[in-house]
């Protein structure tokens, strides 16, 4: 359950190097957790506070947009037969009032006639288009028209946005800026979403202490609650960080029960692995069943999922080797909190990249080795520099690495030059 850095030795030092009928491959663990995905039961929000959550509903709208006609530049409304011969010769035209935009006093148009409007101004009966300022003299009382516009010009027509009883905003749409926007737009204050998926985030460990206190012989820092919690709110997760929780059957049975109430995840980081995995996985078998398995991956092959509590809460008990734990997360946990999202595809994209250095990788087991993404920008290639080593406790050079290398079980060794499968990591801005 050790957070070390410095002497943390790689999770499956102890292991067979091949992988056996005792593991389970990374593809039947990936589907078996996403089996599990539920997602939250939809919420009415403020449309100020719906901004990166998924649309529950669909917003018909019941307003258009815009409600009226109005003028789409600063100019004059005009009919445009009124002006069809304006070039060579200007068309004079006496300017009988002025609306600016919000009025809501009604105005009538003559013929022969021409009405001083702002951007967003309502026209005025009889008017079809608007002449720019920039066609004209920009006088005041008597308006010479330098260019003639057709009819619709410079005009933006009720409902040409949104129409009484179109879909504003579809179900499962992610609201952005642009769907916030347009929900104000057509008069709807609150919406319809998909929560984001509560997730509790439990480090354990008798050696662990927060990163606010000095450790002493034994101890090390608390990595994980902080890593795993940041990497749940990147991928779109409410996150509780527990923190540290003792190793004691009784205490940690408590806490992680309570968790399962408020949560649709937990994760355990710390819960995996030796004899302390094994009392971890005592306690909390008392909660439900959690299947201990070895997982044809590296690094972080132990592992266990189960579906704890009355809610059947999907549990992960992962390594507590730091980088370990962010592998097995962006591989197994990242995938369920999207599809707990209702995010339609749950997975990073992957993309072929030519290798800059040899790599090796355990056989039997699906490596995912920290690499930089690069573009070639004379043919637009990617190429990917492997990053550190092999080694399971390696955090830095992940912090360095914007992919994860995919190597496929069948392979120890991938010389440079050849083509890998890259999977994106996000990016620094």
């Amino acid at each position: 359950m050790t957070d070390s850095l410095d002497a943390a030795k790689a999770d499956e030092s102890a292991e067979p190097a091949e992988a056996s009928a005792e593991f389970r491959s990374v593809d039947a663990q990936i589907a078996l957790t996403l089996d599990a995905a539920v997602r939250p039961r939809p919420v009415r929000v403020a449309i100020s506070e719906a901004q990166g959550l998924l649309c529950a509903e669909e917003v018909v709208a019941e307003h258009a947009l815009p409600g009226f006609d109005q003028a789409a530049v600063d100019g004059y409304a005009v009919r445009s037969v009124d002006v069809r011969t304006a070039g060579d010769e200007p068309v004079q035209l006496p300017v009988v009032g002025e609306i600016p935009a919000g009025s809501r006093q009604p105005r009538r148009l003559q013929p022969g006639q021409a009405v001083r409007v702002d951007t967003g101004a309502p026209l005025p009966t009889l008017a079809d288009a608007v002449v720019p300022t920039a066609y004209t003299d920009g006088h005041q009382a008597k308006v010479s028209v330098h260019r003639s516009v057709p009819s619709a010009g410079y005009v933006r027509r009720a409902g040409e946005d949104v129409q009484i009883g179109d879909v504003a905003v579809r179900k499962g749409d992610t609201i952005g800026s642009a769907q916030v926007g347009l929900l104000a737009a057509v008069g709807r204050a609150k919406v319809l979403v998909y929560p984001r998926p509560r997730v509790s985030i439990v480090s354990v460990g008798d050696e662990l202490v927060d990163v606010d206190r000095t450790p002493s012989v034994g101890q090390v820092y608390d990595v994980n609650s902080y890593a795993l919690a940041a990497a749940a709110r990147d991928a779109g997760a409410e996150v509780s960080r527990v923190g540290i929780v003792s190793s004691d059957p009784k205490r940690l049975r408590e806490i992680v029960e309570g968790r399962l109430l408020m949560s649709e995840i937990v994760v355990v980081a710390g819960g995996a692995g030796g004899m302390s995995g094994d009392e971890v996985h005592g306690a909390l078998s008392e909660l439900g069943r959690i299947d201990m398995t070895r997982v044809a991956m590296h690094p972080g092959s132990v592992q266990g999922f189960g579906r704890l509590g009355p809610d059947s809460v999907p549990t992960f008990l992962i390594p507590g080797n730091p980088m370990s734990a962010l592998v097995v997360f962006e591989v197994l946990v990242r995938p369920l909190i999207r599809a707990a999202r209702g995010t339609r595809n749950p997975h990073r994209r992957i993309v072929g990249a030519r290798l800059l250095s040899p790599i090796t990788s355990t056989k039997g087991r699906r490596g995912y080795l920290r690499g930089q993404l690069l573009r070639d920008e004379a043919n637009g290639e990617y190429l990917v520099q492997p990053l550190g080593t092999s080694g399971a406790h390696l955090l830095a050079s992940l912090a360095e690495a914007n992919c994860l290398i995919n190597v496929d079980e069948d392979l120890t060794e991938v010389a440079a030059g050849e083509q890998v499968k890259v999977t994106f990591l996000a990016q620094r801005a």
